[in-house]
């Protein structure tokens, strides 16, 4: 078998796709039929393909550093700026290893600094002794280091790749930590300072139609806010509130955030949007909705919060969209309505949802055109996808080409990179059931 820790080990060895896609396809033909092995074999194994798949995931990173340099090097010379100079490159690794283009730009990052930056590191991982997240904890803990005490950080806690192997995650990120801080006290307050600057909250889907909605707080500010709901909760429960401690700290937190309640007079009004058919809205099929933000729920979820706000104190709109008769995709809008301001860019944030880059699945931030308006790309919906903010700068970088492909399979834009490879992106079908008018039906929490 092709050893990939040779080809990365021996310059004079050549990694390429066909041996890798031949030693690919050897093992894929040895999971067509049971084992013989032993069970002691079978757990030997195991191990060899887990040191494998850390062998293969170096590769990777060695592939992206690379590619890293020769595009670098391409656009210095094309006169690109300094600044601007790799732009795009985690994009295309991105849609190489099917990934986000946000996890792409971590791992180029991490692909650039091991091998000048934590050699020790790097050894293990191409060796196989540590994962690529081991490698990522390495150098996320070091990252407030100089280089010089970065190298001596690293060269400490792999020195010993037994002892490293066998180390955890928290007992691995326990040793960098311990060391960084005797080298350099200064470097722990300062990543205290860049985390502190990180907070954030985010929302993620989570199962049965429920969300995750998650804050990275300062830990005084996190540890008060929990106290707080805990003592909303406890005050609740004493007067013989019968929902869960859990219910009401929940309940709390949404009360307080969007005044549902009027704890917060004054607040601003929060616009939630539902997309579904006629039919669905009035009962008469069970296609499901889409909530914009979170995606597809229950048809009768989406018509018990229509009818909740139509019996509270809530304003409701109701919007006609039109849809392709066949794929399903939105196509245009009735923008009449006097609420509809920037409606073409609301109409692309409807009708894609998500980043329209393949695995990226950020929220749109802007309208982009394909077709660039200085290479007299009309303004128009045809011309016209939703993108991530850094989607959006990638494809501005030197040798991108997009350009819109309309069909009969619906909206379609053919993205080039500068490599030649390429891929067509088309956005989701709007609503389940094709033939019927959707609606969006737009209700407005007010404080």
């Amino acid at each position: 078998m092709f050893e990939l820790s040779t080809a990365l080990a021996d310059p004079r060895e050549c990694l390429n796709a066909d041996l890798v896609t031949a030693f690919r396809r050897g093992l894929s033909a040895r999971l067509e039929s049971p084992d013989a092995l032993d069970d002691a074999s079978r757990i030997d194994t195991l191990r060899a393909l887990e040191e494998l798949a850390c062998v293969v995931s170096a590769a990777q990173a060695h592939l992206a550093h690379g590619l890293d340099r020769s595009v670098r090097a391409a656009q210095a010379a094309a006169g690109v700026p300094a600044a601007r100079c790799g732009a795009g490159v985690a994009a295309q690794v991105a849609w190489a290893r099917r990934t986000s283009p946000h996890r792409g730009a971590r791992d180029v990052a991490l692909a650039r600094i091991l091998p000048s930056e934590l050699p020790a590191t790097w050894r293990a991982w191409r060796t196989g002794r540590i994962t690529g997240w081991k490698a990522t904890l390495v150098a996320r803990e070091t990252a407030c280091l100089s280089r010089e005490d970065r190298g001596h950080v690293d060269a400490v806690v792999c020195d010993d790749l037994d002892r490293l192997e066998a180390m955890g995650e928290r007992e691995l990120v326990a040793a960098v930590q311990t060391e960084a801080c005797r080298l350099d006290p200064a470097s722990v307050v300062l990543r205290r300072r860049r985390a502190e600057a990180d907070r954030h909250v985010s929302l993620r889907p989570a199962p049965d139609t429920m969300t995750w909605l998650t804050a990275l707080l300062p830990v005084t500010a996190g540890v008060a806010a929990y106290a707080a709901l805990t003592r909303a909760a406890d005050s609740a429960r004493a007067d013989g509130d019968p929902r869960s401690k859990g219910q009401v700290m929940a309940d709390a937190l949404v009360a307080r955030v969007v005044g549902a309640t009027g704890d917060l007079p004054g607040s601003p009004a929060v616009t939630l949007g539902l997309v579904m058919t006629d039919h669905d809205l009035f009962g008469g099929t069970d296609e499901p909705a889409h909530l914009e933000g979170f995606g597809p729920v229950p048809a009768e979820l989406a018509r018990e919060v229509v009818v909740g706000a139509l019996t509270r104190h809530e304003q409701v709109w109701v919007r006609r969209l039109y849809c392709h008769p066949r794929t399903g995709e939105l196509v245009t809008a009735d923008t009449r309505s006097r609420l509809f301001r920037g409606s073409m860019a609301r109409f692309i944030r409807l009708r894609d949802r998500s980043c329209r880059t393949p695995w990226c699945e950020a929220p749109v931030r802007h309208s982009d055109h394909p077709v660039e308006s200085v290479a007299d790309g009309p303004t128009s919906l045809l011309n016209g996808q939703g993108l991530c903010e850094a989607c959006n700068y990638a494809k501005q970088a030197p040798g991108w080409h997009a350009r819109p492909s309309p069909g009969v399979s619906g909206h379609e834009v053919e993205t080039t990179f500068p490599t030649g490879h390429r891929y067509r992106s088309r956005p989701p079908r709007l609503v389940a059931t094709v033939g019927h008018t959707p609606y969006r039906v737009d209700y407005v929490l007010s404080g």
